[in-house]
């Protein structure tokens, strides 16, 4: 089926050249690399890898970027997208993995989780609660209960790609992806995935910040629930 690998990147001059060269060695897909304003050399590492690419003329985070990527593969009929993060963390190994379920028809959007097995993945106290409590919100929005609600290694059909290009949240997209999905009543999959470690650069949501950032997300998810279909 007619695949396309997204890849939005903010500032990854540093990582994202390994992983492009991954993700053409991995398989026959297409890729796009949004170029969310970057103010690095993102744009000149992914000019001369040989690959797709859009640059946005400014930053609109990871929400515009995916949008972008999104509306590009339904202009382009894409049967299958693929969202991979730019700094490294995701295993283009693991592709396939996400896409099975897909291709077999057993659903309509799947997301690659870090919690369903136990792997080498370490985070905080701050983080383990607040990912037990957005998987026990999502289980009293949606009534399905999603372990890993705001990775951003996921995988979507035709129909899922044609609604979020139009209904993609700007500020916390994953976890409001997955209550605008299960709205519209598609077919939510979780898979194990293993991350790794990022190439370059640190996370922005650390300490303290990712108390905010739950508080934040949980309004946003909330929002997403009682908002009107027809917004």
């Amino acid at each position: 089926m007619k695949t396309l690998i997204i890849v939005p990147a903010y500032n990854e001059a540093r990582s994202i050249g390994p992983l492009l060269r991954e993700l053409k060695r991995e398989g026959p897909w297409d890729i796009l690399v949004i170029n969310d304003g970057s103010t690095d050399d993102t744009e000149d590492v992914v000019r001369g890898s040989g690959v797709s690419w859009i640059s946005l003329p400014l930053n609109l985070g990871i929400g515009g970027a995916v949008q972008t990527g999104l509306r590009y593969a339904r202009e382009k009929h894409y049967q299958i997208v693929v969202q991979v993060d730019g700094d490294g963390q995701h295993d283009p190994r693991q592709i396939e993995r996400l896409i099975q379920p897909i291709l077999r028809h057993q659903a309509d959007a799947v997301i690659g989780s870090r919690f369903l097995q136990k792997t080498d993945f370490r985070s905080n106290w701050h983080r383990r609660t607040g990912i037990r409590f957005l998987q026990f919100l999502s289980r009293l929005l949606a009534g399905q209960s999603v372990t890993d609600c705001t990775s951003g290694f996921r995988a979507f059909n035709e129909k899922a790609v044609s609604h979020l290009a139009d209904h993609y949240a700007v500020d916390y997209p994953e976890p409001e992806a997955v209550i605008s999905l299960f709205k519209q009543r598609f077919r939510i999959l979780e898979v194990p995935v293993a991350m790794r470690s990022r190439k370059a650069g640190r996370s922005s949501i650390s300490g303290w910040a990712s108390i905010y950032y739950l508080y934040k997300v949980v309004v946003s998810m909330v929002i997403e629930f009682i908002r009107s279909p027809h917004e």
